[in-house]
């Protein structure tokens, strides 16, 4: 007999809700719609936490899709000669290149600023 695993993708995300007009649509879960640069609000953090001691800088409220995130990701790792990654709508590139990101997003048109202490 085949174990049987509980999948929750299987529900398409939905575990409860108290609303009776829920509907179970595929297009209800979908991507998110990308929100052209202008209206974005970009913080660029410096953490070192959880990296070995190394720094790294965030790039966080990123609103949109995660290929969106993956290609401006992709740009910024570039652009600063580093590595990094993209994942849950936050950018971490490694090093701290705050400076560089802050002017590179400004030239795209972002609105972006150092945010922390």
């Amino acid at each position: 007999m085949a174990k049987k695993t509980n999948n929750l993708s299987s529900l398409g995300g939905l575990v409860f809700s108290t609303n009776r007009d829920v509907s179970l649509d595929s297009n209800a879960f979908g991507e998110m719609k990308t929100l052209p640069p202008k209206e974005q609000n970009l913080r660029v953090w410096l953490e070192k936490n959880h990296r070995g001691g190394k720094v790294a800088c965030v790039i966080k409220d990123f609103v949109g899709s995660s290929d969106d995130l993956h290609e401006l990701a992709t740009k910024l790792k570039q652009k600063c000669g580093t590595g990094g990654s993209a994942k849950d709508g936050e950018i971490v590139i490694q090093g701290d290149h705050r400076d560089k990101i802050i002017s590179f997003l400004n030239q795209w048109g972002y609105q972006a600023k150092k945010a922390g202490g």
